[in-house]
């Protein structure tokens, strides 16, 4: 009878540990953060860089792996009118991509960056890239980007063909190039996030209950290669991913009632 006891406290123990699917959790993000929309490591720590979306404060918080906040940065010179993703350089400086917009009605996006120097300051200036559409591109809402050879590539968020737009990594203002655009076969394909892997050879598009890992594709035409839809059997706002290694990524979601608000971590290989 104890035999069985122990047994079924071991079986709750892991079944704890699991979402369904092939989601591990790694840990619960804790309360305070309600609406986090993005991931990013930091260089040399297990440190995970979060922020909240449109309404929240104009902060930049690291977590660590169980979901604790150890740091709180406060970007004091800007206002968050829609944070949405996170990228960063090999120098581990931070950018926050300030380009959410869902009215459509925005003429100026902007992405923010935090050096390296100030993560581990409660205070920090950011320097500012703006960039523009194209002339001929509408309006567009933006949930994601990455930094791939000094460039940003951002990521438009749609229901069926997206715009992948390339921006230099230099202060100051730009018009955006229209690098390609695609369509997902599928349904629920609007980007919520995505990253590259530090190698430069694997790209991932984050879903609410999907990624899609690109690879094998040439400079940076990403959809020349090879296109895997990795399916995670659960489904939640998710909206933060970014590179642990090159095989694994790590995620996070928005929390919903009794749902989400957790740090997971995912083998893509």
């Amino acid at each position: 009878m104890i035999y069985f006891k122990r047994l079924i406290i071991i079986i709750l123990i892991l079944n704890a540990c699991q979402t369904p699917g092939l989601l591990t959790i790694e840990g619960s993000i804790t309360n305070s953060l309600t609406e986090v929309s993005a991931a990013e490591l930091d260089l040399n720590t297990d440190i995970v860089w979060v922020i909240q979306d449109a309404g929240n404060s104009n902060n930049l918080f690291g977590l660590n792996l169980k979901g604790h906040i150890e740091r709180n940065v406060d970007i004091s010179n800007v206002k968050n009118i829609d944070w949405e993703d996170l990228t960063s350089d090999k120098l581990g400086n931070i950018y926050i991509g300030d380009f959410g917009n869902n009215s459509k009605k925005r003429k100026t996006f902007r992405i923010l960056k935090v050096k390296n120097d100030d993560l581990n300051k409660t205070n920090a200036v950011a320097e500012i890239i703006e960039f523009t559409l194209p002339k001929d591109i509408h309006s567009k809402d933006f949930e994601a980007f990455f930094l791939y050879n000094n460039f940003f590539y951002i990521i438009s968020k749609e229901t069926k063909k997206f715009i992948v737009l390339k921006v230099p990594n230099e202060i100051g203002t730009h018009e955006a190039v229209l690098r390609s655009d695609f369509n997902l076969k599928g349904k629920n394909n609007k980007i919520t996030s995505a990253d590259i892997s530090s190698d430069g050879n694997i790209v991932v598009l984050l879903n609410h209950d999907k990624l899609w890992k690109l690879s094998g594709f040439e400079s940076d035409d990403f959809f020349s290669g090879q296109i895997e839809e990795l399916p995670f059997k659960h489904n939640t706002q998710k909206e933060g991913i970014c590179f642990k290694t090159n095989s694994k990524v790590i995620l996070t979601d928005e929390r919903d009632g009794i749902e989400g608000g957790n740090i997971y971590t995912f083998d893509i290989n």
